[in-house]
């Protein structure tokens, strides 16, 4: 509920505090003296599009502060702390400024926050209803959303369920007409990529194969070299000649054995003797490694490196056409392989879409049809409630027609269309309400509707903006008492010019214009007993002081008051 709104600098307003209580409060005062400003300021609070020409002329910004008292288990509290702000002791405070260079700047409880956390607050604080809400209200969606919102839980679960389906649906339609689509250019990836497959199989790399080749290669085409080196490194450690040259196999042998003959005179010799055994043993260990090399050169010869080129070229002209690397073409090779059996099992996989997609369709006729059900339940209810309402608020002859036919196709929403019509007098062919009701008619309609929708929404406040333009007489007391009815349930905050409706509130704050030459100001009063009838006074015939006229008024205020006392 709104406690109170402070308002400094916008429009014509200088500086007003506007306090808000339960029940039914009315805005009044004369054309342009700046009740609609009021209600720009509860947008801007609520989020709106901060509109530069709204500062009052001659400052810098404009400054709006709401007060709101918050009920316990609001989601607004849970909102609110996600912000990192806090409701403190039930009491919301939202702030928003706007500077002459176009710059806005929101706070919740103190704390600086974007402009559409506001936007996000207000769709659970207030619900606000002018003339454009009315218009519309012409359309079919917001005629299908009111109705939904009055279905209630019962609408939710169903269309719920059913938009869960549908987005299934809507998926595995898409996946199955892209399926379809591209069969052609699969089959042309699936040809292409099986050629390659086939290659590859046949070429069968290995890891590293093109490293090993390499360096197979360059030793087969240095053979002569290899050899000649190997045979003199292995003459120098094992010498297996005639001659009497010394190797060193043979040297550390001789040196070994001359330590050991006298170490027994210094065991240092001992020592430097075991040290060459080990040296011995090693070099024995390279001679007869370099006699294994040696003994495999003498296999390899002009006949494999051949092949060994052969296999090279192989591998090269893969990583030319599937990969700068080895490694790439052996990855290739494998995702070829596993999208080949993709593309291969297309056909199988469209037929099992099909069958998934014949079952799915079932199950959403079946919700879709069960929505109908219950939208059509609805509109019944909806339809009878609010024509009930019209009789009130002297439409007697008149009723409300909702109805809820089948759309062309599945929707979002269903497959149904809903159309709200009135019929302005028994027996008449109901007619759209864009062509069937007059303005007047149209703002009862509307107030009828929310009167019904009352019971199902969630905001606390409910705010009218002249929502009873073209009404007059014993339609507009029933307008009030209708309003009178809402705040039972609800804060209702009702801008008007029909004194019939300002005697139902609770309470009455009037707009005051002054102007001079050079200076124009708005204030904004809270009227007292006295203060609402000489205001009713005026709003009936122009004349704040007659007597006739304030009879009239203390009259009209009087059968409200005991109409809900």
């Amino acid at each position: 509920m709104i406690e109170e709104i402070y308002i400094r600098d916008l429009g014509v307003i200088q500086e007003a505090r506007l306090p808000f209580g339960k029940g039914l409060t009315v805005i009044t005062g004369e054309t342009g003296a700046g009740k609609t400003m009021v209600l720009s300021a509860l947008g801007l609070l609520l989020g709106e599009r901060a509109d530069t020409a709204t500062i009052r002329r001659g400052q810098d910004q404009a400054f709006v502060e709401g007060r709101w008292l918050i009920a316990d288990g609001s989601p607004v509290i849970e909102r609110v702390r996600d912000a990192g702000a806090e409701v403190e002791q039930g009491e919301l405070i939202l702030n928003r400024s706007v500077s002459t260079e176009g710059r806005s700047r929101a706070s919740v409880s103190g704390r600086s926050t974007p402009v559409g956390l506001l936007t996000e607050l207000g769709e659970n604080l207030v619900v606000v209803h002018g003339q454009s809400d009315q218009i519309r209200l012409k359309s079919a969606v917001a005629q299908r959303e009111a109705l939904d919102q009055f279905g209630g839980p019962a609408l939710v679960e169903a269309l719920g369920a059913y938009q869960s389906t549908y987005k299934a649906w809507r998926e595995l339609t898409q996946r199955l007409e892209d399926l379809k689509a591209s069969l052609d250019a699969r089959a042309a990836e699936a040809e292409e990529l099986r050629s390659a497959v086939d290659e590859l199989e046949k070429l069968d790399p290995r890891e590293g194969e093109d490293v090993e080749l390499a360096e197979k290669a360059e030793r087969l085409n240095n053979l002569e070299i290899l050899r000649a080196a190997a045979a003199i490194a292995h003459e120098a450690l094992s010498s297996e000649g005639f001659n009497d040259s010394p190797d060193a196999l043979g040297l550390i042998g001789q040196a070994r054995r001359s330590l050991d003959q006298v170490s027994n005179h210094d065991p240092e010799l001992g020592r430097l003797a075991e040290q060459l055994k080990e040296v011995g043993v090693q070099l024995a260990d390279v001679s007869g490694e370099i006699s294994s090399y040696l003994a495999s050169l003498d296999l390899e010869g002009a006949g494999e490196i051949n092949l060994i080129q052969e296999r090279r070229a192989a591998l090269t002209a893969a990583m030319r056409k599937y990969g700068p690397t080895l490694d790439e073409v052996i990855a290739y090779r494998s995702t070829a392989s596993d999208r080949l059996l993709e593309l291969d099992s297309s056909s199988e996989t469209i037929d099992q879409l099909g069958h998934e997609y014949e079952a799915l369709s079932a199950k959403l006729k079946i919700e879709a049809d069960v929505l109908t059900s219950v939208r059509v339940a609805a509109a019944n209810r909806l339809a009878e409630l609010v024509t009930a309402e019209l009789k009130e608020l002297a439409m007697g002859g008149a009723s409300l027609v909702v109805e809820v036919g089948y759309a062309d196709a599945y929707g979002s929403f269903g497959q149904d269309s809903v159309s709200i019509q009135l019929s302005s007098y028994p027996g008449a062919e109901p007619r759209p309400l864009g062509k069937g009701a007059s303005g007047g008619e149209l703002s009862r309609i509307m107030l009828a509707i929310e009167v019904v929708l009352a019971e199902t929404q969630q905001a606390p406040t409910f705010i009218f903006d002249e929502v009873d333009a073209g009404v007059g007489g014993a339609a507009a007391i029933e307008v009030g008492r209708r309003l009178a009815m809402l705040a039972q349930r609800a804060q209702v905050i009702v801008v008007t010019h029909l004194a019939q409706v300002a005697a139902y509130a609770n309470a009455h704050l009037r707009v005051l214009k002054t102007s001079s030459l050079d200076f124009t100001a708005t204030d904004v009063v809270s009227l007292d007993a006295q203060a609402r009838i000489e205001e009713l006074a005026r709003m009936l015939s122009g004349l704040s002081d007659s007597e006739s006229g304030l009879a009239h008024a203390a009259e009209l205020r009087e059968r409200a008051l005991a109409e809900f006392s």
